[in-house]
């Protein structure tokens, strides 16, 4: 996403929650993304959102939601992630009309043993791969590109 916005000529700055992210006053445009566990996006980002949402309601804004659901073939899946992200867009009273949906990653690797277990228990009821011996992407990076342009091409108008 940074690498296709400043293709366009955009200055990025990316931040993360955890880290005191900065006011989104002295930004053209923002974007938020959140991974979903246990059908909750981060409480850091909630309260980001929540924080600064007269901001975030007056500017071009977009939200990715990532989550291997996403991946999945059951359309149900596909659903309750979309349901996820309307509630949170709710609760938030963020009225942004960007949001993306992303599949992810899973980043065996780098998880711990429980979390890697947890993990491939989930791939394996949602048809992904359960070898943890390699990470495996499941982003649709064409979808994504696509998605960033439009919004990038939208803040010239």
């Amino acid at each position: 996403m940074e690498d296709i916005l400043q293709e366009k000529g955009h200055q990025v700055v990316i931040a993360n929650a955890v880290e005191d992210p900065p006011s989104p006053n002295d930004f053209e445009a923002i974007l938020i993304g959140s991974s979903i566990h246990i059908n909750n996006y981060n409480t850091l980002i909630k309260e980001y959102v929540r924080d600064n949402i007269a901001t975030l309601n007056k500017k071009p804004t977009a939200f990715f939601s990532v989550s291997m659901a996403v991946a999945s073939k059951i359309e149900q899946e596909h659903e309750e992630v979309d349901e996820i992200a309307k509630d949170f867009l709710k609760k938030t009273q963020w009225n942004t009309k960007n949001v993306w949906h992303i599949a992810g990653a899973l980043k065996y690797t780098e998880y711990n043993y429980f979390k890697k277990l947890i993990m491939r228990s989930i791939a394996k009821k949602e048809g992904g791969s359960v070898d943890t011996s390699k990470d495996h992407e499941y982003t649709d990076w064409a979808k994504v590109k696509e998605q960033v342009l439009s919004f990038a091409n939208d803040l010239k108008k």
